[in-house]
């Protein structure tokens, strides 16, 4: 056994110590899988950015009400004779109460408005219109410059995300949304999550402004469950069941955007790994080809050791090894330069109401050890053929072609 480990070890250095005779071919086979590697980071840490976006997004003690048989804002409406109705239940209903014992409630309707980027390009954001109360029920949101919206005025505050990823949202500034102009008075943050992909305007001046007078399309209430949020939504949904018309639902709003982060986040992955597959299948097929002209340059070296007194296995194994760390360095070169170019990179792409989120790509552990470990698995079965041709490398053929060389 002894025997057998040191004849490994030394096939390996041989190995090893011929590498840059073979430097080229060898770092295409290294580029090769640090390509597919990246190429797969980009796409998980793509679903990875968008999911933290919206997970920041959701809170457990915020409940939304939706209508219209629905689970998302899109295509909801509800009725004002239901939001009286519940405003005025009396009891235990699940829904925090401020000072003067109004329900803590927000009525909010989404209109999608486009911008004009250079030469053309127009993008589709999310307007959101929303009572005064509609700030205080978001996470982590806090004003970083300028002032909030007045009831009733054409004013908007944007997203942070939103105002450095597009022209022309500076506070002070004014832009057209449909036909009419609106100023812009405060940019404010949310912890990085989707709602500062947003922008905030008074409930009624957006109505006004869409002709959209009374259209309600989602209630927004902060749950009191004496720190059982689940116990005050299973209350809030009885009283929900009790009204009359219109079937209302309410989810939590940490299910609302985990619902929606999982549709996009599935989509994504869906088109990355079939691709990173793909590309994955080439670099195999690299390495089968970098390894095989391996075997083949040391024919010479393998057959005088084999007639030496080494055994096959050592042969298979040092080859096999040569693959699997020269697709390690590809894999590690992968992840850094997904590490050095995607991470943090600001991207954006379409989610709910038919509007564009931006976020940050997210390079994280999982995704540098789901990248790295398909990386492995290349040179594991890209070297494994080649590895089988070294241990039964025909001797007499190498030894000929070794007199051949001493002939010349």
């Amino acid at each position: 056994m002894s025997s057998t480990l040191k004849q490994t070890f030394l096939m390996i250095r041989v190995n090893l110590g011929s590498l840059p005779r073979r430097l080229w071919i060898s770092l295409s086979m290294v580029l090769s899988v640090a390509l597919v590697v990246a190429v797969l980071s980009g796409f998980l840490a793509l679903a990875r950015g968008f999911e933290a976006a919206l997970a920041g997004a959701g809170s457990p003690d915020i409940a939304v009400i939706l209508g219209g048989g629905t689970n998302q804002e899109t295509g909801s409406e509800v009725p004002a004779e239901a939001i009286r109705s519940l405003v005025a239940v009396s009891g235990d209903t699940g829904v925090a109460r401020d000072g003067a014992g109004w329900p803590v409630l927000s009525r909010e309707t989404v209109v999608p408005v486009d911008i004009r980027q250079g030469e053309g390009v127009e993008q589709t954001l999310s307007l959101r219109g929303m009572d005064p109360a509609g700030p205080s029920l978001r996470k982590d949101t806090r004003l970083v410059r300028g002032q909030m919206f007045s009831q009733g005025a054409r004013e908007i505050v944007v997203g942070a995300r939103t105002a450095d990823t597009f022209p022309g949202f500076a506070v002070g500034d004014t832009i057209r949304f449909g036909a009419l102009d609106w100023r812009i008075v405060g940019h404010f943050s949310s912890g990085g999550s989707a709602f500062e992909s947003e922008i905030w305007a008074d409930l009624e001046a957006v109505q006004a402004a869409f002709d959209r007078q009374g259209q309600v399309q989602s209630l927004r209430m902060r749950l009191d469950g004496g720190g059982d949020p689940a116990r005050a939504l299973a209350t809030l949904r009885d009283r929900l069941s009790a009204l009359p018309g219109t079937p209302l639902v309410a989810v939590s709003e940490t299910d609302l955007y985990a619902r929606q982060a999982e549709r996009t986040e599935s989509l994504i992955r869906l088109f990355g790994w079939p691709v990173a597959l793909l590309m994955a299948v080439g670099a195999a097929a690299g390495a089968l080809n970098t390894m095989m002209s391996s075997v083949s340059d040391r024919s010479i070296e393998i057959a005088t050791l084999r007639l030496l007194g080494f055994a096959r296995l050592p042969a298979f194994t040092a080859t096999w090894v040569e693959a699997v760390l020269l697709s390690v360095a590809g894999a590690g070169l992968g992840v850094l330069a997904s590490r050095l170019v995607f991470d943090g990179w600001q991207a954006s792409t379409m989610g709910a109401n038919n509007t564009r989120i931006a976020f940050q790509l997210d390079v994280t552990p999982d995704v540098v050890f789901t990248a790295g470990l398909l990386g492995l698995a290349i040179g594991i079965l890209g070297g494994a053929l080649p590895a089988m041709v070294a241990a039964r490398l025909p001797l007499t053929s190498a030894l000929q072609a070794r007199g051949e060389v001493a002939q010349r």
